[in-house]
């Protein structure tokens, strides 16, 4: 049953009175990090896990790479070589990102720290624990180095941590394990929908015999954004390379319209429709001629931008080569009927990436009141 509890002060804030709260070092029984010393590549073998390895809270085995179990055996020492249910801490570069290892053999390098639990402590809960933003600020502020940031394991080691019982930390790890379950499903499900969208993407718009070649500038009208900044603020969203910059009282186009960046990112189209500004940076188009707009969308989408970049530093386009791109494309009837489709699947896209975030936010949530002790689950 969940219930509240008596809160007392202590160093890091309010805990319940039957917490407590200890050095890691006193609920831990080691603490150490990866070799140094070059290793040799292979195509199969042990992985070797480094920093950038660790993501989301597991090991990307994507990323990594393979060394021998020759090597495994001969160069490297048992300080490199984690155990089942040991936490790995990522410290120099990436800092602060955990995962805990399932029973696979791996190695590490001198970018990740091996941090095993004693009794005291479960190591889910503790991978919790140091993903909250209250630990990772601690870690982080604490980190040294100029150009490269690194963790030091004789730091975290004296971090003051909240410890509960056994009993409470398993029941906060399962509930926030669960959690964290659920966002994993949505990613894997966005991923999926996002892979057959660009089949159909690529079935869809392949171009057909009876379908008319056209130069951009024969169906739309490229217009470039101007400076906002005279006008007041408003409900008018003003749209740069990178998305919305602020709001004005005032618009520059009313309606269905294409946005590709002139200078910059010029490779990211966005669909854009009702009111809106634009910054100079970014190309719009104003007018469409015999042509379903979303449908040019979906075509913008499948064209190489940087081969048409017209200078050496910042990435540039320019309006009269972009009205030059030829494309196919087929009758007004078919390109609706293929904007309708793409444009479906982009409506459940957004449906489930609003669900994945209202996920995180609820176990963002979850962890700031489990890992307090706000709110009990014994």
């Amino acid at each position: 049953m969940v219930k509240e509890n008596v809160m007392v002060q202590t160093e890091i804030g309010l805990i319940p009175e039957d917490w407590t709260v200890r050095k890691l070092r006193e609920v831990i029984s080691y603490i150490s990090y990866g070799f140094t010393n070059p290793m040799p590549t292979t195509n199969e073998g042990i992985w070797m896990v480094t920093a950038n390895d660790v993501k989301n809270g597991e090991i990307n085995f994507s990323t990594a790479r393979r060394t021998s179990i020759d090597a495994f055996n001969k160069f490297l020492t048992e300080k490199s070589k984690p155990k089942q249910n040991d936490l790995l801490l990522t410290k120099d570069g990436t800092l602060g990102r955990v995962a805990v290892v399932h029973n696979d053999l791996i190695c590490i390098n001198q970018s990740v720290a091996v941090i095993r639990t004693n009794k005291y402590l479960n190591v889910f809960f503790l991978k919790h624990l140091l993903q909250d933003s209250f630990y990772q600020k601690v870690m982080i502020e604490n980190a040294g180095g100029s150009t490269i940031k690194h963790i030091y394991i004789t730091v975290v080691d004296k971090m003051p941590i909240v410890v509960p019982s056994l009993h409470e930390q398993q029941a906060i790890a399962e509930a926030l394990s669960d959690a964290d379950e659920w966002i994993e499903s949505l990613e894997k499900l966005i991923a999926k929908k996002r892979l057959i969208k660009h089949g159909a993407m690529q079935e869809l718009l392949e171009p057909k015999e009876d379908w008319e070649m056209k130069k951009l500038g024969e169906i739309l009208k490229f217009g470039s954004g101007k400076d906002y900044k005279h006008l007041n603020s408003g409900d008018i969203p003003v749209y740069g390379t990178g998305g919305i910059m602020t709001f004005v009282d005032n618009y520059l186009y009313d309606g269905l319209s294409i946005g590709i960046g002139r200078k910059g990112t010029i490779d990211k189209p966005v669909l854009l429709s009702g009111k809106f500004w634009t910054v100079d940076t970014l190309f719009f188009t104003h007018s469409f001629i015999g042509v379903d707009p979303t449908y040019i969308y979906y075509q913008f989408l499948l064209i190489a931008w940087r081969e048409y970049n017209e200078a050496s530093g910042v990435p540039s386009l320019n309006k009269n080569t972009l009205e030059q791109i030829e494309i196919k494309i087929p009758s007004l009837v078919e390109q609706t009927r293929i904007s309708t489709i793409l444009f479906d699947m982009d409506l459940e896209l957004k449906a489930l990436a609003a669900q994945l975030e209202k996920a995180r936010k609820i176990k963002h949530g979850m962890m700031q009141e489990l890992l307090t002790g706000r709110i009990r689950l014994v």
